[in-house]
């Protein structure tokens, strides 16, 4: 079996792969993407950092490709979707360089304070300014943490021990636990209003996109400090320039850029801008313990099968993915469905499976629907592995029942979900061989598809309420493939799903939720 190293990966790491017995490694770096879909059919794996685009039109040549590791956490090079199709297996490894990318933020926050670029740069051009770069202590300074997950934390705690005051925000983690970590759970608002510094660290999503904006930065306190360290385009750009020329925002501190290389960015004139190209996971300790992680999980499913760290599918043995694949299929969609519905974060997960199973152990299920429910809120850090341990730290309850007894369906999986005095319930089943369908939404029965760019519309069941919507969105050339209509079990209204070509955008969402016999739009990504 043949491996292509694409990206830098470590010695050691590369020595793995040509000491593994039946295995071959080839070292070609740097490939432009014509040169790389020539070869890609020669291989049976592929080892890539965050340089390779593994798109869907390379994948269609990639005929003996079994698996794609990431030494590294991220996946947006990746289009996992179109691995999933071609049954190909993505791995990353998410724990690797978590202490490298938390110590590069305060690294930043610190050169930020005290002018060290710039007075690097002044000394070394013969100038000294001492007075022109005074710096500002961080001593009981108040830190704004945005995203609590594994960086997030590990950044609250260095800043503890520096002595800062930290607060912090992340939606889908419940106020106890930030509380037993030691720190402030705050809403996003008063974390603006009350912060020194912010600093970033939530995933790359659609919800998260441009999050610090304009409105974002008029909230802040005069003379906030600004660190990304997470994702490019989280910080929108032009905003953050002119947050900064107005004096609104002190200073700023960017690893990550909305392109990357960003090339020439109006930021970089602003003398109160330092950055670094992506560098929050550029150490030894980090390249090397990635490059380790992401050799062996590799070399392991090409010699015995095993699985480890996949984001696309289960951590089991192949005849148990095989038998239980559309169930662990349905329970990942029916996860990140749930995830979507949620309000609040989320308390208890019920899970509950009814009719033939075959005997199956249905583990691999439970963990499936824990993954697909956690990934919206933290994305590239869960995956078939740690999924139940990172709901155990989110303080989220997890029961599992089953019960031999059928009603309407050979099978049915339902999921159960709580958060504070609110209850969400998602059901499905498996129709014929492998099609998922979700078969109720809280009071609703419907069919659903669970794919795709999606809405759930809860409206009352009268004439013109579907036609208004289909209306509204073909106004705006938005283009339904597919609509189930599902009736409340007692009352008078409907629950619609449809599944659109494009992304619903919000200002489309505001003008569905103003029709007159809409209650309720959530958009879905499926």
């Amino acid at each position: 079996m043949k491996v292509l190293v694409s990206d830098n990966l470590s010695e050691m790491g590369v020595k793995m792969f040509q000491d593994a017995e039946g295995i071959e490694v080839d070292v070609k770096t740097g490939l432009p993407p014509e040169e790389l879909k020539k070869i890609i059919g020669e291989y049976d794996a592929l080892a890539i950092r965050s340089a390779t685009k593994v798109t869907e039109d390379l994948l269609m040549d990639a005929e003996r490709l079994k698996v794609i590791g990431r030494a590294g956490i991220g996946l947006d090079n990746v289009d996992i979707p179109a691995a999933t199709k071609q049954g190909v297996v993505v791995m990353n490894t998410p724990t690797g360089n978590v202490v490298t990318t938390a110590e590069h933020a305060i690294s930043m926050l610190m050169a930020l304070s005290r002018n060290i670029p710039q007075g690097t740069a002044s000394l070394k051009a013969g100038r000294w300014e001492k007075k022109k770069l005074q710096g500002r202590e961080v001593l009981n300074k108040v830190l704004g943490v945005i995203g609590f997950g594994k960086i997030g934390s590990i950044v609250a705690d260095r800043a503890k021990g520096l002595k800062m005051k930290v607060i912090v925000h992340d939606e889908f983690v419940m106020d106890e636990q930030i509380a037993k970590a030691g720190f402030e759970s705050v809403s996003l608002d008063e974390l603006y209003s009350r912060a020194d510094y912010i600093t970033v660290h939530v995933p790359k999503l659609k919800d998260t996109m441009g999050m610090l904006n304009k409105h974002a930065f008029e909230k802040m306190k005069p003379g906030v400090m600004v660190i990304n360290c997470a994702r490019g385009g989280i910080v929108e750009e032009s905003d953050l320039l002119e947050a900064l020329k107005s004096g609104k925002v002190a200073g700023a501190a960017l690893d990550v850029f909305a392109v990357e290389p960003p090339g020439e960015n109006p930021l970089f004139e602003l003398d109160n801008v330092i950055c670094t190209p992506h560098l929050g996971a550029s150490t030894r300790e980090a390249q090397e313990n990635v490059s380790t992680a992401v050799a062996q999980q590799i070399i392991d499913y090409l010699q015995t099968g095993t699985i480890v760290n996949a984001v696309n599918v289960p951590s089991v043995t192949g005849e148990v993915l095989e038998n239980l694949g559309p169930f662990i299929a349905l329970g990942d969609r029916m996860g990140c469905l749930q995830a979507q519905l949620s309000k609040a974060p989320i308390k208890e997960v019920a899970i509950e499976y009814k009719g033939d199973f075959h005997g199956y152990d249905l583990s691999p299920v439970t963990t499936a629907v824990l993954k697909g429910l956690l990934t919206p809120m933290i994305k590239d850090a869960v995956n078939s592995v740690n999924a139940p341990a990172k709901a155990k730290e989110r303080g989220i309850k997890v029961l599992e029942t089953t019960s031999s007894e059928a009603e309407d369906y050979i099978n049915l999986i339902t999921v159960r979900t709580i958060e504070g005095d609110h209850e969400n319930t998602v059901s499905g089943t498996i129709f014929g061989k492998n099609e998922l369908r979700v078969v109720q939404v809280n009071h609703f029965r419907l069919e659903m598809e669970p794919s795709g760019h999606a809405a759930i519309i809860q409206n009352h069941d009268k004439p013109g309420a579907i036609g208004s919507i289909g209306m509204t969105l073909g106004k705006h050339n938005i283009n339904i493939s597919r609509m189930q209509v599902g009736q409340e079990e007692e009352g008078n209204n409907n629950i619609i799903f449809l599944r659109v070509d494009t992304p619903i955008p919000k200002d489309v969402v505001e003008e569905l939720r103003a029709l007159p016999l809409v209650n309720i739009v959530t958009t879905l990504e499926l």
